[in-house]
């Protein structure tokens, strides 16, 4: 029996309902957010805090000294992180760090394709010359979080939506909208707005699909979309669909980079992804099939 425009909006605004009740953060994490935007906290305040949760630390410190942010010194304390990399860099790091088995229990493959995105937007962002890369690398690492939630919260509507896919030339986010009446830009919106994320993260995880949207952070979101595209391009990682979807032209001239750039900068971001420690890029079967376009993805 087919549902009323009435019951379809009722039906959603429950999913809404459902979604928007996220898990709060651990402790230690919401506390070290809430430090980050204090104008008066230290570096080793913050690495003290830190520190004090010894998994988390543990987290930290292997993101920090892999190849993907490519400091060329070893970082022997969450402190000297700190004082390396930023306060901003870190609060992403330890959010990362944090959800990292959420997003491994989401889809399979999805951690991997985040981080091959914040690899990929690290490596345009300092060829970009842009001020802080780090930071446009933590923006690609969260850039799908919106991803994990309808799976942990809801995990018989995420298999409706994997079922759709299987069947489908659609994307992840054209069905998302189908069956939820948003998608996971949106959720991510939300995640964004709970957990105090600052414009330069928000921006590229609500508009990395759209990037033409953003206001406030144009250039780290046209990168992250165009790194996102990369990744899916190269196969690595599985992002929930095996689409490679067009570039969004006004996000490619904000970038100024031509064809021939892009050739360099793919090989420059496939060493890289190689370089990466700790991280297994054997493929896995939900991204076994190669990533398709109907489109020039230029």
């Amino acid at each position: 029996m087919r549902k009323s425009p009435k019951e379809k909006s009722a039906a959603v605004q429950r999913r809404v309902r459902s979604i928007r009740s996220l898990p709060t953060l651990p402790p230690v994490v919401r506390k070290i957010s809430e430090m980050v935007r204090s104008e008066r906290i230290s570096a080793e305040k913050i690495g003290k805090t830190i520190g004090q949760d010894y998994a988390l630390s543990a987290k930290v410190l292997r993101l920090v000294n892999s190849a993907f942010y490519g400091l060329g010194e070893r970082v022997s304390s969450v402190t000297s992180a700190v004082v390396l990399l930023g306060f901003n860099v870190v609060q992403g790091v330890v959010l990362s760090a944090s959800v990292f088995e959420l997003m491994d229990r989401a889809i399979v493959g999805l951690w991997e394709h985040s981080l091959g995105t914040a690899i990929a937007s690290g490596v345009l962002a300092r060829a970009l010359y842009f001020q802080e890369p780090e930071e446009v690398s933590v923006a690609g690492l969260l850039h799908d979080i919106g991803k994990v939630v309808v799976p942990a919260k809801m995990p018989e509507t995420y298999e409706e939506i994997r079922r759709r896919i299987e069947h489908t030339t659609l994307s992840i986010a054209e069905v998302e909208r189908e069956v939820l009446g948003f998608d996971h830009s949106r959720i991510g919106m939300w995640l964004a707005d709970e957990w105090n994320f600052p414009p330069n993260l928000t921006e590229p995880i609500v508009y990395h699909h759209t990037p033409s949207l953003a206001k406030e952070a144009r250039i780290q979101t046209a990168i992250v979309h165009l790194a996102d595209i990369l990744i899916r391009a190269k196969g690595f990682g599985f992002g929930g669909d095996p689409w490679v979807p067009e570039v969004n032209r006004e996000a490619w001239n904000l970038l100024g980079l031509s064809v021939g750039d892009l050739e360099h900068l793919v090989s420059r971001i496939s060493e890289e992804i190689f370089n990466v420690e700790g991280v297994d890029w054997h493929d896995n079967p939900e991204a076994s099939n190669p990533a398709r376009s109907s489109q020039d993805p230029i």
